[in-house]
């Protein structure tokens, strides 16, 4: 994937550019955790196909370089790995698929959809490349504790993308379950969606945390989160989805460029 050669040096290129100022002050450091994400119906392109997602959970990891502008304010550059997508459970809608055609009642159209009773989750996985400006106050004069806020534009890249379904039901013609039109039926299977969903979204993020500072080093908790403003599908035909995440870490910084 051509992206990485083009972004793998954003972050070593920042922390040179620092550490050759005369007053830098740079951390670099690595943080990781778990992703929350979930899929929200995107405009008014909203159909039982992109609609009734809940959250699911998945890594999210990265390494980040931070320029300390003043006490108060810093830019952080990071590249991570995030989990995107979300899930659904029990009785929900899929594209009529054209083999059931005999199933249906005498003269009646093909509808749309067909309704069963399984789980569902679509699996994303992006590499994003957030900027953040960050503000952080300690929480006394010789106190090791800061805390600290920060958001900011993100650029992301489409890693990889499946649907992976599972689970065992009856298809019915109705989203209530009372009209079936075939015995149960599995519904385990894998299928890579990568090639229907665009490679390329830009959004926002943000975190707060708190960090434990000791000499040249720190270690810092933090929950924030993160939203994708371009609708996902590059087709009509699934509605639209937004992708976002609700996000929690550990991490480490170590300060390799310090206030000459």
């Amino acid at each position: 994937m051509k992206f990485h050669c083009s972004y793998k040096w954003l972050l070593p290129v920042m922390l040179l550019l620092g550490c050759l100022q005369a007053n830098a002050q740079v951390d670099l450091g690595v943080r990781g955790g778990i992703s929350i994400p979930n899929l929200t119906a995107g405009g008014s392109e909203s159909n039982p196909l992109n609609t009734g997602y809940s959250s699911r959970q998945g890594p999210d990891f990265g390494i980040f370089g931070e320029y300390h502008v003043s006490k108060l304010f810093s830019i952080e550059a990071m590249i991570s790995y995030s989990s995107q997508g979300g899930k659904k459970t029990g009785l929900q809608a899929f594209p009529f698929p054209p083999e059931m055609a005999p199933a249906l009642p005498q003269g009646m159209p093909a509808p749309t959809y067909l309704y069963a009773d399984f789980e569902s989750q679509a699996k994303m996985n992006y590499l994003m490349v957030p900027i953040l400006a960050k503000f952080g106050w300690n929480l006394g004069p010789t106190s090791p504790l800061r805390l600290y806020v920060d958001a900011g534009p993100f650029a992301g890249f489409l890693l990889s993308a499946k649907q992976v379904t599972n689970g065992n039901s009856v298809a019915y013609l109705d989203e209530e379950g009372k009209q079936p039109i075939s015995p149960p039926q599995s519904f385990d299977k894998t299928t890579n969606i990568r090639d229907q969903l665009h490679t390329f979204n830009v959004g926002v993020s943000g975190n707060v945390g708190l960090a434990y500072i000791f000499g040249r080093n720190q270690i810092f908790v933090e929950g924030g989160g993160n939203y994708g403003f371009l609708n996902i599908q590059k087709g009509s035909a699934n509605g639209k989805n937004n992708i976002g995440a609700a996000t929690a870490s550990i991490g480490y910084a170590y300060r390799i460029c310090n206030k000459k």
